[in-house]
């Protein structure tokens, strides 16, 4: 498990950019296109913008988000919109290859399924049998949230979807559940700010509680990367 303490933000960005494009470049030499999930927040936002200026093979990368509030893609919330705004508006990839979670109906459990149905359609795989992404891009909460898979609640526990409803107190959302994100063939998180040192105290200690610490819970068959910013990491 690669873990490594950055000596700042920008830092970080860079070496994220690094790896994501040597996978990029070697999953579609060897199998002509790569699969990504890509993450909110604020940190991933800046390594967007610098895989906006790359010359990639972007006809052959095909995007899909670990999770999404459920609110329309030009709500300033979502996930889409940032990444839209960011980097895939800036290239000249096929709409057909971007693969967003819908959330403008009325039901979130409906839709959880609808695109379940899609990614299952996309990768030709039967119910029971778990998709491999290429790369799943990860930020993680002060509260050892990753994608919206939140301490304590009922999404933790989905063992037999893909997708499923991830609750924030009220708010609603789709997520990846945890088979799901643990078979992927490169998980990377990415994570900045002191603020997020108690938490990881415990997702890095023998013996905390998954449940409360849910980013403990992502134990990919594929790498596991853990990028920290020097204000994250330092007591790692």
């Amino acid at each position: 498990m690669p873990t490594e303490i950055l000596s700042d933000r920008t830092t970080l960005v860079n070496r994220a950019v690094e790896l994501i494009v040597e996978r990029i470049e070697r999953a579609i030499e060897q199998q002509g296109k790569c699969t990504i999930a890509l993450a909110g927040g604020g940190t991933p936002k800046p390594i967007y913008e610098q895989l906006a200026q790359k010359n990639l093979a972007w006809e052959k990368l095909h995007i899909f988000w670990g999770d999404e509030r459920y609110v329309p893609a030009n709500d300033p919330d979502s996930n889409q919109k940032m990444a839209r705004e960011a980097w895939l508006n800036q290239i000249s990839i096929p709409e057909a290859n971007i693969h967003p979670m819908p959330t403008t109906g009325e039901n979130p459990e409906a839709d959880a399924k609808q695109h379940e149905a899609a990614i299952r359609a996309f990768f030709q795989c039967g119910e029971g049998e778990i998709p491999s992404l290429d790369i799943i891009l990860l930020g993680m909460g002060d509260d050892g949230h990753t994608a919206s898979l939140f301490p304590q609640t009922k999404a933790l526990t989905v063992r037999d979807r893909l997708i499923t409803v991830g609750n924030k107190g009220d708010s609603q959302r789709l997520t990846f559940t945890v088979p799901f994100l643990n078979q992927g063939k490169c998980v990377m998180f990415l994570v900045t700010g002191a603020n997020k040192r108690p938490a990881l105290a415990q997702i890095f200690s023998s013996e905390a509680d998954s449940q409360q610490y849910p980013a403990r819970m992502i134990q990919p068959q594929g790498e596991l990367w853990w990028l920290f910013d020097q204000e994250a990491g330092a007591e790692l």
